[in-house]
């Protein structure tokens, strides 16, 4: 169904506008009209569908299947390995099948966009498949048929840590040259969706040599979005000190031209400086706290760098939850526990879910694709929230965003809209049920073997 609707309540950029019509031209982007207040509206709130900076949709099939203690230290590095044990559980029929359920959990919370950090390029021996596309293809496959906005990451994965050791066994099929990744990003940058974007993105600095870097960027970057793992972990703090002299973020500004297009995932462990840097340079800190709670990665410093203007988004990163209101609740919650006060993130008109959301929303430069707005020539994403959902009954302008991210865990997604073709509808998605039963057989499968 496409978007045709007398909204009753617009968000407008800066708080809700009243009722407007909402449609979407030939191109799948927006047209705002005013409409007279007599006019039929239908109840909600419309606001702009929230982009997801950060997933790796395969690892939903291990999802909460690392949540027992294997060994005294436990941690991250522990984690990784029951993760690569999954990984090698893939082919492109399990993964499109697994990605496509993920997506449409995503579309049923409120995210319209996700930019996929795609390492799983070959076969679980580190074989080529016969197309070097294939398991990229099946990403591609898989946001086709949920209806998701896709920003496709093929990611440069090519040494185990900063002293250049080899791949482990279990890291062997997220292998590549510069070559082979640059071949596969400009076979990927041929097809036609409008829906789709390719950006690159590097897996973190231990993963990837500077001089790596330098020829994917020089070879293809193009002025895409470039997306890292950065600063995660304690360890690789002190491991790039060790080797490079600096800390992670500190010698990507230094070394590499870090700007609006760079996409920061985690960059938990920075200093004062480079918090200040970080923002100045006009990058995006993208922040997953569920993940980062799950796997014991620390606490961004997010007052600070709030104060220099940084830019922020939001991703889902493991697939343990897949909410953008939880990731911001989470966000905020984690600040309020370290520093004990409470609204850290407020804006100036008092409002922490406003002053998160406006700044998840404004991410379009990272994505390749303008969203998070209501503007002429962004793409029609659009999110309705139901006012008839417990957290909602009886909600005001001035409070609906902040009910929506703090209060209670039962969805508040009403309908959804992606380039302005309807995806879910009174809270389901067109094709819940099928998807589901696909899931169900990959799921058995992975886990039978």
């Amino acid at each position: 169904m496409k978007l045709n609707s007398n909204a009753a309540q617009v968000w407008c950029g800066d708080g809700w506008g009243g009722a407007r019509r909402l449609s979407a031209d030939g191109a799948g982007n927006v047209q705002v009209a005013a409409i007279a207040a007599r006019a039929t509206t239908h109840a909600g709130w419309f606001c702009p569908g929230v982009p997801n900076l950060h997933s790796h949709a395969f690892q939903r099939a291990m999802a909460g299947m690392a949540e027992r203690r294997g060994r005294s230290d436990d941690s991250f590095w522990s984690w990784r390995e029951t993760m690569y044990q999954a990984a090698s559980r893939f082919d492109p029929d399990r993964l499109c099948a697994v990605a496509t359920q993920v997506y449409v959990e995503m579309l049923e919370a409120g995210y319209t966009h996700v930019c996929e950090f795609h390492y799983l390029h070959h076969d679980p021996h580190g074989r080529r498949y016969a197309d070097p596309a294939a398991m990229a293809l099946a990403i591609i496959a898989a946001a086709e048929r949920a209806g998701i906005g896709l920003t496709l990451l093929p990611t440069l994965y090519q040494r185990g840590g900063f002293d250049d050791r080899p791949l482990s066994a279990g890291q062997q099929r997220f292998g590549q040259t510069v070559d082979e990744y640059c071949a596969l990003i400009e076979r990927l940058s041929a097809l036609q969706h409008a829906c789709l974007r390719i950006g690159i993105a590097f897996h973190s600095l231990r993963a990837v040599a500077p001089a790596s870097l330098r020829a994917v960027l020089a070879a293809v970057g193009h002025q895409r979005p470039v997306h890292i793992h950065i600063a995660e972990q304690q360890v690789e703090v002190d491991e790039c000190i060790a080797r490079h002299g600096a800390r992670p973020v500190r010698w990507l500004l230094d070394q590499m031209p870090v700007d609006a297009r760079w996409a920061l995932v985690h960059a938990t462990h920075c200093d004062a400086a480079e918090l200040r840097d970080l923002a100045a340079s006009g990058a995006t800190v993208v922040l997953c706290p569920t993940t980062e709670a799950n796997l014991g990665d620390g606490l961004f410093a997010l007052p600070a760098y709030l104060a220099h203007g940084g830019r922020l988004g939001i991703g889902s990163d493991s697939q343990i939850s897949i909410a953008p209101s939880e990731e911001l609740r989470w966000l905020e919650y984690g600040q309020r526990l370290r520093l004990q006060q409470r609204n850290i993130a407020a804006n100036d008109a008092g409002s922490v879910a406003q002053s998160l959301l406006g700044r998840a929303w404004d991410v379009a430069a990272v994505c390749g694709v303008e969203l998070g707005r209501f503007d002429a020539g962004a793409r029609a994403d659009v999110v309705a929230l139901d006012p008839d959902a417990p957290a909602l009954i009886g909600a005001h302008a001035a409070d609906v965003l902040d009910r929506w991210v703090f209060c209670g865990q039962r969805n508040a997604v009403r309908d959804v809209w992606v380039a302005g073709e309807q995806v879910v509808i009174d809270g389901r998605h067109r094709a819940r049920d099928a998807i589901a039963d696909d899931f169900a057989r990959a799921i058995r499968a992975l886990w039978s073997l």
